[in-house]
């Protein structure tokens, strides 16, 4: 039995850099899937566009950026929840936005966590190391 993919949503080349290295430094064995813009991640987690041939399911977490082109995350995490197929994939949203009113939107749309980006590199990859260990090793997801 294959894992399933994690879904990284990120416009920033540097971010999705680091955190392709950070979750590769962990070992995981996750095949890890980067959509570029808010609706890039919609046709990813729908199989529609360039995505219609990819395999049904959904990923087994998302990394969900805020601030997308052509469609933002909080977008990106309302169509999620609206929709039978993709309301109870984790999704965490990893930011450098600290504003408050950007956390309580996430929280109000149904993020499941909210993390911002240390600036500091040791940091952020202990932060992605986290994450993978909570999300993929001990969090409990339903069938």
């Amino acid at each position: 039995m294959t894992s399933k993919a994690i879904l990284l949503v990120e416009d920033n080349p540097d971010d999705e850099e680091l955190t392709l290295r950070a979750l590769g430094r962990s070992r995981i064995a996750n095949q890890i899937d980067v959509a570029r813009d808010g609706l890039e991640a919609l046709d990813y987690l729908f199989s529609r566009g360039r995505f219609a041939t990819r395999a049904p399911g959904t990923p087994a977490l998302v990394l969900l950026d805020l601030k997308l082109p052509k469609l933002d995350g909080l977008e990106v995490l309302k169509a999620m929840r609206e929709d039978e197929l993709t309301r109870r994939v984790p999704v965490v949203v990893l930011t450098s936005s600290r504003q408050q009113e950007d956390i309580l939107a996430s929280y109000d749309r149904g993020a499941n966590s909210y993390v911002r980006k240390p600036v500091n590199f040791a940091d952020f990859f202990e932060a992605v190391a986290r994450l993978e260990i909570y999300w993929l090793a001990l969090n409990q997801p339903p069938e």
